[in-house]
């Protein structure tokens, strides 16, 4: 057998075999947002960006805050057995 097909052989082995990373997949969950707003907040106090960059930060910054505000008031409307 060539070297091509043993290391086509091989890459194909490696390929049909699934990772941890396609079998759970990604998760973020809403402390993760959490901790990153306070890295923002963090970040920001430090003088971590330039100014021009400040604007872009803080609309992003205000999205993250009202998505977690309106998941915090979600789950007070919820009740606690979903």
């Amino acid at each position: 057998m060539s070297d091509e097909n043993k290391s086509a052989e091989a890459t194909e082995a490696v390929v049909d075999q699934p990772t941890p990373e396609q079998q759970q997949g990604p998760e973020l969950t809403v402390q993760d947002l959490n901790a990153i707003k306070q890295i923002i907040d963090v970040a920001s106090q430090r003088g971590a960006f330039k100014p021009n960059e400040m604007m872009t930060v803080g609309q992003t910054y205000n999205k993250l805050e009202a998505f977690l505000n309106a998941v915090a008031s979600q789950q007070k409307g919820a009740p606690q057995g979903e």
